[in-house]
């Protein structure tokens, strides 16, 4: 599972997963083509069989995922984690699966450390040749990349360029990532959607409760029948977690205030945690308000599997009527704090207005305590959209106070106006 952070590259460039590529060209190229050059026919076999050496020709017949990756890329890193059980799993089972490292490494001792950790096969980091023209092939843009290769791939669409999404939402499912195996996968995952329940989602045959704060008294999962629910995936390892958590208990508090005041709704939220030892899971579960699945529940993976979660923290909403209402309850709150509740289209679709209405009255342009340049008021629709804050380092949407010159922009509740002289003393 990856942990949120700003996904950008080494040049601040946004890295994301490619999904389309040039199917046209790849049944014409054998395996030789693809993955030799002129000095060399062989793959570098994984460090603990570095005594053998692999022919591309052994390839030959079998399902070959392609992956572009990198080991000073924190998302590689990551993604590298859940590729090894998918792929050991599927070794194990007899699948003719095989991957070939491509390295997007800066140096040789940096390539051979990544490496240690791989139970598969590499390009040598030496052929740059190789590595660009596979990289040119693929129209490589981000990483990780997993581009999936059928041992027969005369069809336009036998070839998948989205290996990493595909591993993550499916894991060893997806094998052996043809075409007719992912619709099976997705009209399955509809199914469930479809039937999803509070109660479905949260149990197993040995499992029908969940913890409460003291970690003691087992809350029937039942009782969360007709209530608002968030699902919040975190870790304590995970620095973004830490840092949005006391938010989040912040921000509940605060609804389950105004509702009990109100009466007859109910609002709760349920930990799923990714912590890595039961110490850390009772350490950081302890200053939390809520309820949460027991540390190491097989229910945490298959959730986190089955609402698709590449990242953490994660906040995922379910309705009253056990149907999912959005998967993006962070930034909801991170943009509307407690109004954002109960976090449907509706309501966010009235904040939206509201924010509308408010800006008319916003200054066009402020100076910022602390920012050097003057700050011009834009929307989505003029120049704006989705940006951290970089005075709260929080999301924002909508409208924002945006320096035109290096970037910088702010909520407008973060602005702290100021004049001129005294927004460069402040700098």
């Amino acid at each position: 599972m990856k942990v949120e952070m700003n996904l950008v590259d080494k040049s601040n460039n946004p890295v994301r997963t490619p999904t389309t590529g040039d199917p046209e060209n790849i049944s014409a190229s054998t395996l030789s083509s693809l993955l030799a050059s002129k000095d060399r026919d062989y793959l570098l076999p994984s460090t603990t069989e570095a005594d053998q050496q692999v022919k591309i020709s052994d390839l030959e017949g079998k399902v070959i995922g392609i992956y572009f990756s990198a080991n000073w890329y924190p998302p590689c890193k990551n993604f590298n984690r859940v590729l090894i059980g998918v792929y050991e799993e599927l070794k194990s089972n007899g699948s003719n699966f095989e991957i070939v490292f491509v390295s997007s490494d800066e140096d040789l001792d940096a390539f051979n450390g990544y490496r240690q950790s791989m139970p598969w096969l590499s390009i040598p980091f030496s052929d740059l040749e190789t590595k660009k023209a596979l990289n040119r092939k693929y129209k490589v843009e981000s990483i990780p990349c997993l581009v999936i290769l059928q041992p027969e791939d005369t069809k336009e669409d036998s070839t998948f360029f989205d290996g990493v999404e595909l591993i993550y939402r499916y894991g060893v499912d997806a094998f052996p990532f043809t075409k007719e195996k992912l619709e099976e996968l997705q009209r399955e995952e509809k199914r469930k959607h479809d039937s999803q329940t509070v109660t479905n989602l949260l149990t197993n045959p040995d499992r029908d409760y969940l913890l409460d704060q003291t970690m003691a008294r087992k809350v029937p999962v039942d009782s969360l029948v007709g209530k608002t629910v968030g699902l919040y995936l975190s870790a304590q390892w995970c620095l973004p977690c830490v840092e949005f958590t006391p938010k989040l208990i912040s921000i509940y508090q605060k609804i389950k205030q105004t509702l009990e005041e109100k009466g007859g709704e109910d609002f709760e939220i349920v930990f799923v945690s990714n912590d890595r030892d039961q110490n850390s899971f009772e350490s950081y579960f302890g200053a939390m308000p809520w309820l949460a699945l027991p540390f190491g529940d097989p229910s945490v993976r298959s959730l986190a599997k089955y609402f698709d979660v590449q990242w953490i923290p994660c906040l995922i909403i379910i309705g009253p009527d056990g149907k999912t209402v959005t998967k993006q309850g962070r930034n909801l709150i991170n943009l509307y704090q407690e109004d954002a509740y109960p976090f449907t289209d509706a309501k966010v679709e009235s904040l939206e207005k509201e924010m509308e209405e408010a800006a008319k009255s916003l200054p066009r342009s402020e100076y910022h305590a602390g920012h050097r340049h003057e700050l011009n008021l834009v929307s989505e629709g003029s120049g704006g959209g989705p940006f951290i804050c970089c005075d709260c380092d929080e999301q924002g949407s909508g409208w924002a106070y945006q320096c035109l010159e290096c970037g910088y922009e702010v909520h407008p509740r973060c602005i702290r106006a100021v004049t001129p002289q005294s927004s460069i003393e402040d700098r």
